[in-house]
């Protein structure tokens, strides 16, 4: 097969996928998107990314985490409304089409903007993540010209929160939020969007140097310590809360332990995922904790 323009060559290298097993899942006999084959990469995919991206899996029948990244993609490319297109590369079936991606693990997703490509992850996400990653693609190819970024649509639930909001009116926002969150238990933005608005209530009626100081005076105190962490959470200083709570993690134990430690991962939904604060905090409670 020709090497793709602007598709690094890569043939001579075997893609190492002994590590799949045998399938665990279903395969769908028509899979969603364009199945990229090592005729279609060329003919149809490059000229296809000139007018809007087109995000690539590469999955295998073998591996449940690939398959339900390309049904998660699947049903978010329905939700954009043709933004973008998604295009499915069976690595085990398309040999070459793997070693031109070089890939090397499965899944492993690819963003192709204007015949260029982007790497994007090789691990599996949740929606929410991935839909992050998506808006960046999109946000990326605007930027070449090419597609535009889609107005974001809010559920009305949303809609009447942020309202609410705006008014400073915190307890109808938490209503609001927790009807989107009975008709939607998984909504990743209802969830995060109820935490902070709880957020804001807790702290509405604190003062911030007068917590600090009975914080410092009472280390073990562990309601005044969560009010502080909460008050270091909404001022950006994340890895100050979360020391706090873990030191009070550490330092207490029965009822005044678990409620630190609850609160920790209450304040740990407030953060990204991807954030290195968070990480770093997530380890040191386990350890902790076992």
């Amino acid at each position: 097969m020709p090497v793709p323009p602007k598709i690094p060559a890569n043939f001579a290298n075997a893609v190492d996928l002994s590590s799949l097993g045998k399938p665990k899942v279903e395969v769908p006999t028509t899979m969603p998107g364009i199945e990229v084959t090592a005729t279609n990469l060329s003919s149809e995919i490059l000229p296809l990314s000139k007018t809007k991206p087109v995000i690539l899996i590469c999955w295998s029948p073998r591996s449940r985490e690939s398959l339900e990244v390309v049904t998660a993609l699947a049903l978010l490319q329905k939700k954009y409304e043709g933004a973008w297109e998604l295009g499915t590369v069976n690595a085990d079936t398309e040999t070459q089409v793997a070693q031109a991606l070089q890939l090397q693990t499965i899944p492993y997703a690819l963003a192709v903007i204007g015949e260029q490509v982007v790497p994007l992850f090789d691990k599996p996400f949740p929606e929410a993540q991935l839909k992050l990653v998506i808006d960046k693609v999109l946000e990326l190819a605007a930027q070449q010209g090419i597609g535009s970024v889609p107005e974001e649509k809010l559920e009305p639930e949303e809609e009447a929160a942020m309202a609410a909001l705006e008014k400073s009116d915190f307890a109808t926002a938490e209503a609001e939020y927790k009807k989107l969150l009975n008709r939607k238990p998984g909504d990743s933005y209802g969830k995060l969007g109820l935490a902070q608005v709880q957020l804001m209530m807790r702290v509405a009626a604190l003062d911030a140097g007068e917590v600090a100081a009975k914080a410092a005076i009472n280390p073990n105190d562990v309601a005044v310590q969560i009010q502080c962490a909460d008050l270091e959470i909404v001022n950006g200083d994340v890895e100050s809360a979360f020391n706090r709570l873990l030191r009070c993690v550490k330092n207490l134990a029965g009822d005044e332990r678990s409620a630190a430690k609850d609160h920790l991962l209450n304040l740990f939904a407030l953060v990204d995922s991807a954030d290195p604060r968070l990480m770093k905090a997530r380890s040191e409670l386990a350890s902790a904790l076992f």
